[in-house]
């Protein structure tokens, strides 16, 4: 037996029927809100979401989602100092993949829309 055996797996089982399991994970998607863009929007689809610190600490540069396919897609950027740190974050279905990146030299400008971009 391994050393890291039983310490960090955890496995859930949710059920031997494949697609009983399938639907829960339906049913779960169903019930999440992927088109949320800001602090409003969050207290207006979410009204149990709990924030800490300022929510507006991060701009949303882009986001693109399909509630019916259950996947969502989006760019954030945080302004540091001489650069910016620029966050990726992709979800389909409970699958969530996140990436972390620092950009020397760049900044966040406001469109005239009131949307954001990367310079």
């Amino acid at each position: 037996m391994a050393e890291w055996e039983g310490k960090f797996v955890h496995v859930t089982k949710v059920g031997s029927n494949p697609t009983i399991g399938a639907k829960r994970r339906e049913e779960q998607m169903t019930n999440k809100t992927l088109n949320n863009t800001n602090p409003d929007e969050l207290k207006a689809n979410v009204p149990d979401a709990q924030v800490y610190g300022d929510p507006d600490t991060w701009v949303c540069i882009c986001k693109a989602w399909s509630k019916e396919q259950g996947w969502m897609k989006s760019t954030k950027a945080l302004q540091l100092g001489e650069g910016i740190l620029v966050q990726v974050s992709t979800q389909q279905g409970n699958n969530i993949a996140e990436a972390l990146t620092y950009v020397p030299g760049a900044i966040i400008r406001e469109r005239q829309d009131g949307t954001y971009e990367i310079w």
